[in-house]
């Protein structure tokens, strides 16, 4: 639904629009009967006729309303209208952190300053039992005409929920926060209690201080995956000026482990002002581990959740693409490493595993050849957008992949694809289509034969380069491993990996 300005909506008379988001507008409205302008949230149509939204929209406005707070933005109403379910709040005249931050140069004691007032709202909110679950810089407002400091504020509670709430207003694995700032129990569908908003609320100071948010990736996937198992980074590393006393704050507030942070957002907000006074904390150890496994009966997000599959299929040769980007770099081995406690096995992807268990690694928690990192997941006849972790395969699944994160040296990413009817799979292109013609020759090992092409292929909009290996033997010939590189040729794959690589 579109209100246009000058219309009316439930009342209120629409001015303007402020700003689009997943869920509906928010407009600026004046007020049917007060001498004043609110924001008006209006949500999709769509998204007012799905339960499941109708549902978190509503406890938005029922839990937010409760918070009575100078640093929180205030709910004054909500209602249906034209089959749309709205919902009135105080308009905060000004820009927002994340505008603030790129119209220039943001000196590190007013990005201190933010911190604090937003700390204060949110720590208010989580002592009234309420959790706000995406914090970011474009949810915290900053008030235009302030005659001394910063009047900030925060916003859109639109996905918060009481402590201790066990009630599912979301889809089954769905990632709620922004992917940016979110805590890797947010990613993992693990316990989320207000260490969640201090995580994020850590991500945000980093993104004050810098310019840049805390894992800059270009897809998906690669930025949960950061969250998940590499260090928190150094903002005095990122920029030059920022003192190095904030890398401690940053690294405690943005520990992989809940326990690891600060108790509170308040405490974060006091860290940072003692690291702008020239304190240091002590360098905390560092624990990046994989997070157990998630509840059962609640599917977990795993690192290609939120990520779209271009699959077609012409002429009977699969195309499909899966880029992943710049991932941290790991210790090289040809064998994979020891299993940890809490692995699970790969359910019904294990034939991937098997036809190449030197290459793979043995559980989705384990490493591979050279360090490599990998997810499952199944395309469709029916849904080519099926996703999730080792979901069982069924009859109407004809393509089980794993997707694999490299160390740059010089893979940057591996995809192994394997028809799950076993029909041999055509070797006349890659996962990606090259640019131009690739080179091709045969190989024979004293594991099998089969051919190689390599050559360029666009990767993200970017050219890179693309090695991919064909099978004959009848236990492997329905499956291709696509190996690319971004920043290096097809030549550079071919020799810098195919010749020891454990086929």
């Amino acid at each position: 639904m579109v209100v246009r300005p000058g219309e009316i909506f439930a009342g209120y008379r629409i001015t303007g629009v402020l700003g689009a988001g997943g869920m509906g507008t928010v407009y600026l409205a004046r007020h049917p009967r007060l001498p004043r302008e609110d924001a008006v949230k209006v949500l999709l149509p769509a998204a007012s006729a799905d339960e499941t939204f109708r549902a978190r929209f509503l406890r938005e406005a029922e839990l937010a309303a409760r918070l009575r707070h100078p640093n929180i933005v205030t709910i004054h109403d909500r209602g249906e209208n034209a089959g749309c379910l709205w919902i009135a709040m105080q308009y905060v005249a000004g820009s927002d952190a994340a505008e603030v931050a790129r119209s220039g140069e943001l000196p590190v004691w007013r990005a201190v300053h933010i911190i604090e007032e937003a700390a204060r709202g949110l720590d208010a909110a989580h002592a009234a039992g309420l959790l706000h679950r995406d914090v970011k810089p474009a949810n915290i407002l900053i008030a235009q005409g302030s005659a001394g400091p910063d009047r900030v504020l925060v916003t859109d509670f639109g996905i918060a929920r009481a402590v201790g709430d066990s009630t599912a207003l979301t889809e089954e694995g769905e990632v709620l926060a922004t992917l940016a700032y979110a805590a890797p129990e947010q990613i993992s569908a693990g316990t989320v209690d207000h260490r969640a908003d201090v995580y994020a609320l850590g991500g945000t100071l980093y993104y004050l201080l810098t310019g840049r948010t805390p894992f800059p990736r270009p897809t998906p996937a690669t930025v949960m995956y950061a969250h998940l198992y590499e260090q928190a980074p150094r903002p005095s590393h990122e920029k030059p000026g920022v003192p190095g006393e904030f890398d401690a704050v940053i690294a405690r507030a943005m520990a992989k482990n809940p326990a690891d942070r600060y108790p509170s957002c308040g405490a974060l907000a006091a860290a940072a002002a003692a690291a702008l006074r020239g304190e240091r904390e002590p360098d905390m150890p560092v624990r990046v581990e994989p997070l157990p496994p998630p509840r059962r009966g609640r599917r977990p997000v795993t690192v290609v959740a939120v990520v779209a599959l271009v699959l077609a299929v012409i002429a009977g040769v699969v195309f499909w693409r899966r880029p992943f980007g710049e991932t941290p770099a790991a210790p090289a081995s040809a064998q994979p490493s020891p299993t940890v406690s809490n692995a699970r096995p790969w359910s019904t992807y294990q034939f991937v595993v098997d036809a190449f268990p030197d290459l793979l690694p043995r559980t989705p928690f384990d490493t591979g050849y050279r360090g490599i990192h990998c997810t499952a997941f199944a395309t469709t006849n029916e849904d080519k957008a099926q996703y999730g972790a080792s979901p069982p395969l069924d009859k109407a699944q004809t393509l089980a992949a794993l997707q694999c994160l490299g160390d740059r040296d010089p893979v940057t990413n591996l995809i192994v694809a394997c028809y799950t009817a076993r029909n041999p799979m055509p070797n006349t292109q890659g996962l990606v289509p090259f640019e131009g013609t690739p080179a091709t020759e045969t190989w024979t090992r004293a594991t099998g034969s089969g051919s190689i092409m390599w050559g360029m292929s666009a990767m993200s909009g970017t050219l890179g380069g693309q090695v991919a290996l064909y099978f004959d033997s009848t236990t492997r010939n329905h499956c291709q491993i696509a190996v690319f590189g971004d920043l290096v040729t097809g030549q550079d794959l071919r020799d810098g990996w195919w010749p020891n690589a454990p086929i």
